[in-house]
């Protein structure tokens, strides 16, 4: 097994590199990218002992995705200057926002928060680089353990935990136990960043950890005093240990209040100046279908929020659109929240029930597991099944009026993102520089 001329004219002295040359299309099929790693990791062994890994002639699946995993592992501790921040997809474009136009920084530039999206994110490093924000995800008991072994985190950063993946780990408290692994692996002094009311953590709280709590109430070390959304931003005053902040972020929508705090007990824990915020803040930019707003031509606004779907990120993504609605229609666009086990029927009828109580004006409810939704949903929500993206966007095509606010939200195999396209070839809708 050899890499492919994909390598040719990369820097030797940057090894991960040709791991990611092998990672450049992570939309391929998996088995084709783990063939192809093979080669990377041959090559990685013929640069250098000290990354040398074993490389059989006819290498399993399994014994592929260890042998990057490995070369990835010996490469970063090659960069022991590094500061390490960890975090799950709600974090990662806040946190490089802040942090990246501070210092030099390497950032998952996507989800890549696999054995293969770790390493790729790794092959960004320089020998400038002083923050590498790494997303560690996980989808069965183990996993965040193994990628926590790969990038041996120095600072932790934990945004919620909840219903989420429950195929696999059956219960929230499982969940928990899943994000403890990263806990674990920061060494003494590491500065750890937790929801104010993580109590599943509590039982694994570490004393001789620098901890951080970000949340709403007073309690917490970071503290959202004041959200003020305006046309295509927010006004916002934060309370870091004391501190207080005023500025003007480019995230109008309710829900980032979060996920923004978190950003900023981790910039704090890296000792960067607090006073400097308002001057990244306001140029934060999310990941494609994270949340998205864009103007229809009609004057309405889609807010593209596909990436992915659990109950929690569900009930905050509903909550912002009823918010969000001005003088039209609040109309939800509704796939599958996938892995969520034997309880997915509950857990999609009370994602119904709840855009009734917020007052939705239109429920869409898209592909056969969405069907769930119809069991929850009642008067005066208008609810409507439809078999696939192709009949939502054509629905929306016809329904949509000026001054109606839409939300896509659903897991990645409801694939809501062909939605977005659609209408917004057919509609030319223009991106808003506001969040």
């Amino acid at each position: 097994m050899t890499l492919t001329s994909a390598a040719d004219g990369l820097d030797s002295s940057k090894p991960v590199r040709l791991l990611a040359a092998a990672l450049v299309d992570l939309e391929a099929d998996f088995d084709e990218l783990l063939s192809l790693c093979g080669g990377a990791v041959q090559a990685l062994a013929a640069l250098g002992a000290e990354l040398a890994v074993a490389c059989p002639q006819q290498p399993t699946q399994a014994q592929l995705a260890n042998q990057i995993a490995e070369a990835s592992r010996r490469y970063r501790t090659t960069s022991d200057r590094l500061r390490w921040l960890r975090q799950d997809a709600a974090g990662r474009a806040p946190s490089a926002g802040l942090v990246a136009p501070q210092i030099r920084t390497a950032a998952a530039p996507a989800s890549y928060n696999n054995e293969l999206g770790v390493p790729l994110t790794l092959s960004q490093l320089e020998p400038d680089t002083a923050v590498c924000l790494c997303e560690l995800g996980t989808g069965a008991p183990g996993e965040l353990a193994s990628l926590c072994r790969i990038a041996q985190p120095g600072v932790g950063v934990i945004t919620a935990i909840g219903p989420e993946h429950l195929e696999f780990f059956r219960t929230v408290q499982e969940v928990a136990a899943e994000e403890v692994a990263l806990i674990r692996a920061l060494p003494a002094g590491a500065p750890l960043i937790l929801p104010q009311d993580a109590q599943l953590l509590e039982g694994h709280r570490r004393s001789d950890l620098d901890e951080w709590r970000f949340g709403l109430s007073p309690e917490a070390d970071v503290q959202v005093l004041d959200w003020h959304p305006r046309e295509r931003s927010a006004d916002v005053v934060v309370s870091a240990r004391g501190e207080r902040v005023t500025f003007r972020t480019s995230l109008r929508l309710s829900h980032h209040r979060l996920g923004l705090a978190a950003a900023i007990a981790a910039y704090a824990a890296l000792g960067l100046p607090l006073h400097r915020i308002g001057s990244m803040a306001a140029a934060i930019e999310l990941s494609p279908c994270r949340v998205q707003e864009q103007e229809l031509p009609n004057g309405g606004v889609l807010i593209n929020d596909a990436y992915n779907a659990n109950p929690v990120s569900m009930a905050m993504a509903l909550e912002a659109v009823a918010a969000r609605r001005g003088g039209g229609r609040a109309i939800v666009v509704l796939g599958e929240m996938a892995e969520l086990g034997p309880d997915a029927p509950n857990w999609h009828a009370e994602a119904a029930r709840h855009a009734t109580q917020l007052g939705i004006d239109v429920l869409l409810a898209v592909g056969d597991a969405a069907r769930r939704y119809l069991e929850g949903a009642t008067a005066p929500l208008e609810c409507c099944w439809l078999p696939d993206t192709t009949a939502a966007a054509e629905m929306l095509t016809r329904i949509v009026r000026p001054g109606d606010v839409v939300l896509l939200k659903g897991s990645r195999a409801a694939c809501l993102e062909r939605v977005a396209e659609a209408i917004t070839r057919d509609r030319r809708a223009r991106p808003r520089r506001g969040r």
